[in-house]
């Protein structure tokens, strides 16, 4: 009995650890937290911390999920998957530390096959790219976007739209992100002409 009791304050304290991490992540930025910072945040020791980590990577990659988690389970009032994207966009202009990580880990870091973050990244895109297509499609029967538009490459172009305009921002703050996912999708979604 003892151990299913240390087994879940096990899991609610990496939970705390991560919802710390993430806060400190999106208030501080990625580069100006240190394992140290968010050790002394929960009450631990470095080596404490990472006992529930395999790696200083995997914490990352985690505190992005996390991430992840929360968004999902936002209601984004979003009537199309651009619309989505672009909401989501929007609201990372309020986390710059958590995009800030993700630019770095997803342009850098997991582009190495061994690194922690390669598969987190590589499983997002292709979740992402199918979901985007499906609901793609979906308008396409309705009517909604043009015939014309292929909306696996549509939900590509999206999400690479998505995720350059976030470096660019990293640069350059005035960029407005969502501006440019939302122009990209005007161009592919039909909208309805009466015939003369």
């Amino acid at each position: 009995m003892a151990r299913r009791g240390s087994y879940a304050k096990g899991i609610a304290k990496r939970g705390e650890i991560l919802t710390t991490a993430l806060e400190l992540v999106a208030q501080r930025g990625f580069r100006r937290t240190s394992i140290k910072d968010i050790a002394d945040a929960v009450g631990l020791t470095q080596a404490g911390l990472l006992h529930y980590f395999d790696s200083k990577d995997e914490l990352w990659v985690e505190i992005l999920r996390r991430r992840d988690e929360i968004d999902l389970a936002q209601d984004w009032h979003a009537s199309d998957p651009a619309a989505l994207l672009a909401a989501i966009v929007r609201h990372n202009t309020e986390v710059p530390g958590l995009v800030q990580m993700f630019v770095n880990l997803s342009a850098a870091a997991a582009t190495d096959p061994e690194h922690p973050a390669h598969e987190y990244f590589r499983e997002r895109y292709e979740r992402n790219r199918r979901e985007f297509t499906s609901d793609f499609r979906q308008m396409q029967e309705n009517g909604r976007l043009r015939a014309d538009v292929d909306p696996e490459h549509l939900a590509s172009v999206l999400l690479a739209i998505s995720d350059g305009m976030q470096i660019q921002w990293l640069y350059d703050p005035t960029r407005d992100m969502a501006e440019h996912v939302e122009l990209v999708a005007r161009l592919a979604i039909a909208q309805a002409v009466p015939s003369d």
